[in-house]
């Protein structure tokens, strides 16, 4: 019996038979990369501007993914703006997926007059505006997907997590009538113990907090993620992706380095093709593939992000508070490993998610 098959939305043709773009390895590239200049896009946060912040080095931004046996289209940003035309796209989750989306942003906008673009922030939503193609790309804070005590976009460093169950029409009904939808959600969830899951509403007097596995909360939210879906996406005009675990560096160690470093300075990738962080919980990865089906595309960018330990935001970005002298003696000890700089390796997430949009 021959299987029917569905054209996905959006799709103009297919990645090569047995390519898997995920497998592969980085290639030194100047003649290609990067996309774009840092201080051609004025929409990077100071957070990600690493370049104006002082790192020395431009290394991290010539590199290029190159998957095993096959090779992949160039991202091809005046196809992607026309396919945007009179859409909308959103990203939601936390600020690893807020800089993805200021990433496509970057990767877009040179196309668009400067007097038919704009930025606005409404609360959790970050709107980009390109007028003339009546089209917006969307930044939607939410961390856990799921209504949490950490929902504010500005102040939410809380150190005792909660996520409400069943919740994910809370932040859902500010998604609907999106055409594509870029969800993540990992970091937040992994705190090292149970996880604080509120049965209820906030507004209780009396809350009920169960505690339950970072595993078993994990697979809730994205269970629930998963009907939002069903109920909110057309599979025949809509895409949904979900961006996998975005790894972090703080122990050198594990990649051969010396005791008590972490990403500050790296400016290499890592080399070892089966280099596997502790930082990456492969728990969650189960998770997902226990949940996760079709219609949704899942990058899978883990593997090939952990090989990226030099392409780090590190000491490289705006301060959030005043560095102590202790910390200015010893930068390790205020270096970001979690986040990255722009133009980078986001650039790469978005690539393979423009791969996968028109060559699945």
């Amino acid at each position: 019996m021959k299987l029917k098959t569905v054209k996905l939305a959006f799709s103009i043709g297919k990645t090569e038979d047995g390519c898997d773009v995920f497998n592969g390895r980085w290639v030194w590239d100047p003649l290609s990369r990067p996309l774009y200049q840092e201080p051609e896009c004025p929409y990077i946060q100071p957070q990600l501007t690493c370049q104006e912040h002082g790192r020395p080095d431009r290394d991290y931004q010539f590199w290029r993914w190159q998957p095993y046996g096959c090779s992949i289209p160039s991202f091809n940003a005046s196809l992607m703006l026309e396919t945007l035309r009179n859409k909308r796209m959103m990203y939601v989750g936390d600020s690893l997926n807020r800089g993805q989306y200021v990433s496509m942003v970057c990767l877009l906008h040179s196309l668009i007059p400067d007097n038919a673009k704009s930025m606005e922030t409404f609360g959790s939503l970050t709107v980009f505006t390109a007028k003339d193609y009546n089209s917006t790309i969307e930044f939607y804070w939410a961390p856990f997907l799921l209504e949490s005590n950490s929902d504010d976009a500005v102040v939410h460093r809380i150190s005792d997590r909660v996520v409400r169950k069943g919740s994910i029409n809370k932040h859902g009904k500010h998604w609907e009538g999106v055409d594509i939808i870029v969800f993540n959600t990992y970091l937040w969830w992994i705190t090292g113990a149970d996880f604080n899951i509120l049965h209820g509403s906030f507004d209780d007097e009396v809350k009920e907090i169960v505690q339950v596995s970072t595993e078993d909360a994990y697979r809730m939210a994205m269970k629930s993620m998963l009907k939002w879906v069903d109920k909110n996406m057309d599979p025949e005009r809509t895409r949904v992706f979900f961006t996998g675990m975005s790894p972090s560096h703080f122990k050198s160690l594990e990649w051969g380095g010396r005791p008590n470093e972490n990403c500050y300075n790296q400016t290499q990738p890592i080399e070892d093709p089966n280099y596997w962080g502790s930082d990456c919980n492969k728990s969650i990865m189960k998770v997902i593939e226990d949940v996760f089906r079709k219609p949704l595309t899942f990058l899978n960018i883990t593997q090939l992000s952990l090989y990226r330990k030099d392409a780090h935001t590190s000491i490289y970005k705006k301060q959030w508070s005043p560095l102590t002298p202790q910390q200015i003696a010893n930068p390790i000890t205020y270096a970001d490993c979690t986040h990255w700089c722009l133009p980078g390796l986001q650039d790469t997430w978005n690539h393979l998610l423009f791969v996968k949009l028109f060559y699945p």
